[in-house]
């Protein structure tokens, strides 16, 4: 007979460890997911509840930047069209602005990204480090150091001063999405394309743009909207005739904590959804940032 049916005790006692691990195990799995759950959800809150205070707020009837307002009403929204002219002015300059520096990003991120993306060599990894800098320096840094540097070349502050300072902070988005979509693509269809005698340029408009094309759309987006509501490098690079929007809003909460700004941040919020919803379905702009 078999030992374990001739005393049941040794048996019982390892079936009953095991329960119990099992038992720590499934325990210890649903403390983890729970403790992580509850901080993505205080993250999500601390994330979301700024901007559902400011949209929230700017629906009051009163005159002044209060939550929760004392009444609702759509009056900043249409002051906004009817009697702000300066701002509508700033809009539109923070939105040529941002066109013309994402413009000229795309072009130079696009051209060091080809030349940058496969390269092993060290030079190279130290090039891309310094091009991609102004991701992790202070943007204040950035502004002052450029302003620093216009004054000692002799030039004054205008708009073309103030798109070199927001190509230098957009061009890195640009650059990281498009080097990853080069490096995510096939070097075997390039090498076709050149053994089938195909010149650079045909190869680069026939394989490369169309296949790295998402990459460059994911990381103008980012770019686009960076330079649009940037305030640091427009702080020290706007002149009296180049205010930005940012820095109109800042000027008039300084003020008088006008309620405008609440409306201009709430029609702000609306585009940008908007622009993420069908750059999603455009450029899948998530997957370039994994």
């Amino acid at each position: 007979m078999p030992e374990e049916f001739v005393s049941g005790a040794p048996r019982r006692a390892d079936t009953r460890a095991r329960a119990t691990g099992s038992l720590r195990g499934a325990l210890e799995r649903r403390s983890f997911w729970t403790v992580f759950g509850l901080l993505g959800a205080f993250a999500g809150l601390l994330l979301l509840a700024p901007t559902v205070v400011v949209i929230v707020t700017s629906f009051t009837s009163g005159y002044s930047l209060k939550f929760p307002p004392p009444g609702y009403s759509t009056r900043w929204y249409e002051a906004l069209w009817t009697q702000s002219p300066e701002l509508v002015d700033a809009f539109l300059l923070s939105l040529r602005l941002a066109a013309i520096a994402t413009g000229i990003s795309v072009l130079l991120a696009v051209a060091a990204a080809l030349a940058l993306a496969r390269r092993r060599e060290a030079w190279a990894r130290v090039a891309e480090s310094m091009l991609l800098s102004p991701l992790m320096l202070p943007a204040l840094a950035i502004g002052l150091s450029l302003l620093m540097l216009f004054n000692l070349a002799g030039l004054g502050l205008s708009f073309g001063t103030l798109v070199i300072g927001h190509v230098a902070i957009t061009t890195p988005y640009i650059l990281r999405t498009t080097s990853a979509s080069l490096l995510q693509m096939d070097p075997s269809l390039l090498e076709s394309a050149r053994s089938l005698g195909a010149r650079p340029l045909h190869v680069f408009r026939t394989v490369t743009l169309p296949l790295i094309a998402r990459g460059i759309a994911a990381g103008a987006f980012i770019g686009f909207m960076y330079s649009f509501d940037n305030v640091a490098v427009s702080l020290f690079l706007s002149d009296a005739r180049s205010e930005a929007l940012p820095i109109r809003m800042w000027h008039i909460i300084e003020s008088n904590l006008d309620v405008r700004a609440a409306a201009v941040s709430g029609v702000l919020v609306t585009a940008t959804l908007i622009l993420m919803v069908v750059m999603e379905r455009v450029a899948g702009v998530s997957r370039h940032f994994r």
